[in-house]
């Protein structure tokens, strides 16, 4: 072995090296930024990589979750652990109180994904944030493929895909007019299965629905969704107890388990290598809206 094979990264340490120095640099550039943080497995790896590139100081922005009131109650235990854990402070910005008080209205499928995008936008303008980091990866949809690192967003929190800025030899560039925000993509170089492995690499917990358990769900539209609350069988579906997990969590109205006997972190790094289908596209209803569901939203200013 030379002294140049020695000195090589790996995909794993080249993926989280670049992560790295896009923290420090929208430090460096930006006034308010602010990291959205919904206790999923992207997120919780995004904060990770925050943690690592500030310390042995805390994180230095606070984070944010547009919560639909539909989360499961998983989630929202272990964002609470988390932000407790690392001293982080929390901003929530809620679907429910914008429903209460008549800004939004329900939709007639029940989900509320779609209607994050206004809290979203009222609570980045509220506090001035000026570089909002997501999780969005290359892998995950289409539409988020499109995206640059440091993703311009108008005056009204809008993304126009014509209005972005060349991202030559990893040069980011930051400027923006008053009223303007940048969405920030640490995770852009990223697939799913380069998220499991890092999660495997590091010894990050998760939120345990991640993996195979037993849980109440019944079949719609091709998925399995979970009973709750928020999330009832109509006429004609059947209620059985099966063995699943999930590959991503949102609305519990909307995002479907798979059936899975993955129950560490390497039976699932064995499962996601498998697949052929990215966890949107086989779980998720709202992006199955139309071929354009997601590119829609982040038109509008959606994640």
């Amino acid at each position: 072995m030379t002294l140049t094979d020695e000195r090589r990264l790996s995909q794993l340490q080249w993926l989280e090296s670049e992560a790295i120095h896009i923290f420090r640099e929208v430090m460096a550039e930006f006034e308010r930024p602010v990291l959205l943080f919904s206790g999923g497995k992207d997120s919780v790896v995004m904060l990770h990589l925050a943690s690592k590139a500030f310390w042995p100081a805390p994180v230095p922005f606070p984070v944010l979750h547009v919560d639909t009131g539909h989360n499961f109650p998983e989630v929202l235990a272990y964002r609470d652990a988390t932000v407790e854990r690392l001293g982080l402070r929390l901003e929530v910005a809620g679907v429910q109180d914008y429903i209460d008080d008549g800004r939004l209205r329900e939709r007639s499928d029940g989900t509320r994904n779609p209607l994050q995008t206004q809290p979203l936008l009222d609570a980045i303008v509220s506090h001035k944030f000026d570089a909002v980091f997501g999780g969005g990866r290359r892998d995950e949809e289409k539409a988020r493929a499109k995206e640059r690192i440091f993703s311009l967003r108008d005056e009204f929190g809008q993304w126009d895909p014509r209005n972005q800025r060349p991202e030559l030899w990893n040069l980011y560039n930051g400027r923006h007019r008053w009223g303007e925000h940048v969405r920030v993509f640490p995770l852009s170089n990223w697939t799913e299965l380069d998220i499991w492995q890092y999660i495997a690499q590091e010894k990050i917990d998760l939120p345990p629905l991640y993996y195979a358990h037993d849980r109440k769900v019944f079949e719609r539209d091709g998925m399995l969704l979970a009973v709750g609350d928020v999330s009832m069988p109509h006429d004609g579906e059947t209620v059985g107890t099966k063995r699943v997990r999930y590959r991503t969590v949102g609305d519990m109205s909307c995002t479907g388990a798979v059936e899975s006997d993955a129950v560490t972190v390497q039976d699932v790094i064995a499962e996601v290598a498998a697949t052929r289908i990215t966890e949107r596209g086989a779980t998720r209803a709202d992006d199955r809206m139309s071929e354009a569901a997601m590119e829609d939203r982040k038109k509008e200013g959606y994640f």
